[in-house]
């Protein structure tokens, strides 16, 4: 997905009593529960730091019993790609639609001020593809698709 840089984005709808957070400090139990819930497979605290530090930023949304119930970080290049990752918003949170909104139109905003002249992709769950369009990213745009690897435990069975 491709994003064309313009001045508009979209004011944060998040409900009272939830909060974005910039950089919160990486509390693995809250968010390989919030991974998990959203059917992704848990990460040892060891992979969670060096995903982090190997992130230009990361941003969290709790709820007001102060959960995680959102999550999305990103890497580039720091001359023509950004990515995001990790955009997970817990699947029984009321808020869901919000706290994904809110994670992509902040993403998107800092990616526009810190690294402006870079590509954005993005690996994104369908409940997130409202917002995504809704903040200027084109699916597929001329057809162009994306592939990814998921490199994982693989038996590998030879003949």
């Amino acid at each position: 997905m491709l994003l064309p840089f313009r001045s508009s984005s979209l004011p944060s709808p998040l409900r009272p009593g939830y909060a974005l957070l910039v950089q919160p400090t990486l509390e693995v139990e809250a968010l390989n529960q919030l991974l998990t819930s959203c059917g992704g497979k848990p990460r040892s605290a060891a992979v969670w730091h060096r995903v982090i530090h190997h992130s230009a930023w990361h941003l969290a949304v709790r709820d007001p019993a102060g959960a995680w119930v959102g999550f999305v970080r990103a890497t580039s290049d720091r001359a023509l790609n950004a990515n995001l990752w990790d955009l997970i918003s817990a699947p029984t949170d009321p808020s869901r639609e919000q706290v994904i909104q809110a994670l992509v139109v902040a993403a998107l905003d800092r990616l526009r001020r810190e690294l402006s002249g870079c590509s954005i992709s993005i690996s994104a769950p369908s409940e997130a593809l409202t917002a995504l369009k809704q903040a200027g990213f084109v699916i597929d745009p001329g057809g162009i698709r994306a592939m990814g690897l998921r490199l994982g435990d693989h038996t590998r069975t030879d003949s």
